[in-house]
């Protein structure tokens, strides 16, 4: 993994810093594998704006990603690390022995032409799937599930990796890339390694036409809207709001919005830090 900072030829590109993109293979999906994508533009069925600042961005198709991992005991071999525009992580192209191809999310230092595999006879090597009770203590782990047979649904952006503190019983603690603590059932799969892309935190887009790209659309600031538009909108000149809080007058800033009555809060060691 690596990045460019591209010399200041125009205004955008004085500050931009790109990824070099060294770990892609191929610039061609497998068409299989895609399926189309809609765009909302941040309405519901309805057409009523329900989120701000979304709209435009280029085309995307969306690639199937096999988050299951439950073609288990069979060996596959990595075609291809490709770039996925829906997601931070760089995917895999796995092909198994009877010639099933499926997308998977890419862990850092896998290779084309390596073997992966998932279940519980498989080692714990970059890019296999076990479950979490055959994992050693103190791996680095990713892409892991919360309920056996759900699918992979933490720690699977780019760089993201947790830690497997320990094992008791039917559960074990993991340290996610939170700080938070928590207990997970032992059945569970999780993917040996840390996801791919690490570097995607150092980018630096250069222009605002980048975030329109992406399907941003501009920010307004609530200080400077009006009360009817904001609760902390309006006031005579640079007066500003009042507390920090969102549209909807949920505070901010270090305001708790997790319910003290969730019934998973005792699966919850330590809390996220602050």
């Amino acid at each position: 993994m690596s990045v460019r900072k591209l010399k200041p030829i125009t205004p955008g590109q004085r500050f931009r810093v790109v990824n070099g993109f060294d770990a892609i293979t191929t610039d061609k999906p497998e068409k299989s594998l895609l399926a189309p994508l809609k765009k909302t533009g941040g309405r519901n069925s309805q057409g009523k704006m329900t989120t701000s600042h979304r709209g435009g961005g280029h085309k995307r198709r969306y690639r199937v990603i096999d988050f299951k991992r439950d073609v288990q005991g069979v060996a596959a071999e990595v075609k291809s690390i490709q770039y996925d525009p829906n997601r931070t992580a760089f995917i895999a192209l796995l092909e198994y022995k009877g010639g099933e191809k499926r997308y998977v999310v890419a862990q850092n230092g896998l290779q084309v032409g390596q073997k992966v595999v998932s279940g519980e006879k498989a080692a714990p090597e970059i890019g296999n799937a076990l479950f979490l009770k055959d994992i050693p203590l103190g791996t680095i782990i990713s892409c892991i599930e919360l309920r056996p047979g759900q699918g992979a649904v933490m720690a699977r952006s780019a760089g993201t990796f947790a830690q497997l503190m320990a094992k008791e019983g039917k559960f074990v603690t993991i340290k996610l890339p939170s700080g938070e603590t928590r207990l997970i059932l032992a059945n569970c799969l999780a993917t040996i390694g840390a996801v791919s892309n690490s570097d995607h935190q150092l980018l630096v887009s250069g222009k605002a036409g980048r975030s329109r790209w992406l399907g941003r659309r501009p920010r307004t600031r609530p200080v400077v809207m009006n009360p009817v538009d904001h609760p902390m909108g309006g006031g005579e000149g640079k007066s500003s709001g009042g507390h920090p809080r969102s549209k909807n007058g949920i505070p901010a800033k270090g305001f708790r919005t997790r319910s003290k009555t969730k019934d998973s809060n005792r699966y919850i060691i330590e809390r996220r830090k602050k």
